[in-house]
């Protein structure tokens, strides 16, 4: 049975999945596991198809140091224990910059290229690049494919990818390039199966976690999202602030004497839900907190939700369903109830029991336009993404050979 392994590799987490490959491909999740608490707590759990269990380890410190030890420890488990020998692997990158428009096998040339956007995506891109080296240096001949999270958005217009500074910054990449597109990319491609009637209209979609953005599609197509040049723009998130004025970081520089550095890892790590609650990043504490502080980061969280879809109705010229997916679309009741609150002036309404349920259709019977829960899944669109690869490879291979 061939397999395909996706990676999703984080500074302090490496999730995997695992999918078999049926027929012309189908794809079917064999298990899913994670190897957290790098360089600190490292555990190694894996459940099967159903859920069974598979694994549950605990390991020392000085044994999970890193990114590619947590590969090994994890790649082994598969092959000797399981006896499972994928054929290609999938990674999710998050930042493909102006080169990469589209899922591409990779080597240590794309590698060496990834690297120029590290400074775009510090919380991720390293962390994303780590499993790629490992595999490249163990296994060199198995094929891996790199899927981007900003290739989705590469259908904006001119408009909509430009900033308003001078040219010259915008040809060396410096654009608008919007992120979390294996996300929205699974959520346009499901909408035809599970909402056909809005699947080819406008439709404002949020990716409500820890990161989070929010994107407007036209047709299955991204014409506009609320994150730009980094990941740290648009709605605020667990650790990072979303929009900001320019102004701000001119003054921490010249009034706080910050460094690059400092303000880089301020913006990334110290902002967001958690510098303005001064309680936590994670919405469930949030929610359950007493903290008036915890509240107004609530408040903030729905507040610019809310504006944001506005923008991107504007985008749109209208509006015909609104989506949430990710961790906090997908299971807060409470933030879907204020966020539909925020959209009444669009004639938005909810049932709230259908909303207790995390049903998929969640607004009232006389809601002008209807409010969806789609969970999303990047991981499968990444195993896709690398069988569609492996399957046109194979085919110009065959066309080469029999043509020579």
């Amino acid at each position: 049975m061939d397999t395909i392994l996706v990676v999703n590799a984080g500074s302090s987490s490496v999730k995997f999945q695992v999918y078999s490959i049926e027929g012309e491909g189908i794809l079917r999740r064999q298990l899913k596991g994670q190897m957290d608490g790098i360089g600190s707590r490292p555990r190694l759990r894996a459940t099967g198809s159903t859920g069974n269990p598979l694994a549950d380890r605990a390991y020392p410190i000085e044994a999970v140091p890193d990114v590619p030890a947590a590969m090994d420890i994890a790649g082994a488990w598969l092959r000797d224990e399981l006896r499972i020998h994928p054929i290609a692997v999938g990674h999710r990158v998050v930042h493909g910059g102006p080169d990469y428009d589209r899922p591409i096998q990779v080597d240590h040339g794309v590698v060496t290229r990834l690297e120029r956007f590290i400074a775009l995506a510090p919380l991720h891109q390293p962390h994303n690049l780590a499993p790629i080296r490992s595999i490249l240096a163990n296994f060199p001949q198995l094929p891996q494919v790199a899927c981007f999270d900003t290739a989705f958005h590469r259908t904006h217009s001119p408009v909509a990818d430009h900033y308003a500074i001078p040219h010259q910054l915008y040809a060396e990449g410096v654009r608008r390039y919007g992120f979390h597109g294996l996300s929205y990319e699974y959520i346009a491609k499901t909408l035809p199966r599970v909402a056909p009637k809005i699947a080819n209209g406008r439709v404002i979609v949020a990716h409500l976690g820890s990161g989070a953005s929010m994107c407007a599609l036209s047709a299955g197509r991204s014409v506009e999202s609320t994150m730009g040049f980094t990941a740290l723009d648009g709605l605020p998130m667990g650790t990072r602030p979303g929009q900001i004025d320019p102004g701000v970081v001119l003054y921490l520089i010249s009034e706080k004497g910050m460094s690059a550095s400092n303000i880089q890892n301020f913006l990334y790590r110290d902002c967001g839900l958690k510098g303005l609650s001064g309680v936590s990043n994670d919405m469930r504490e949030l929610e359950s907190s007493e903290d008036p502080r915890a509240r107004l980061a609530i408040e903030y969280f729905n507040y610019r939700i809310g504006l944001n879809a506005g923008m991107l109705a504007a985008a749109l010229q209208g509006l015909d369903a609104f989506v949430f997916t990710a961790g906090i679309g997908e299971n807060s009741a409470t933030i879907r109830a204020h966020v539909v609150g925020q959209l009444a002036w669009l004639g938005v309404t909810l049932d709230p029991a259908l909303n207790s349920r995390n049903a998929q259709l969640i607004s009232g019977s006389d809601s002008r336009i209807p409010v969806y829960v789609v969970p999303t899944d990047e991981e499968l669109m990444i195993a896709q993404h690398t069988v569609s690869l492996l399957m046109k490879t194979a085919s110009t291979n065959q066309r080469q050979e029999r043509a020579s």
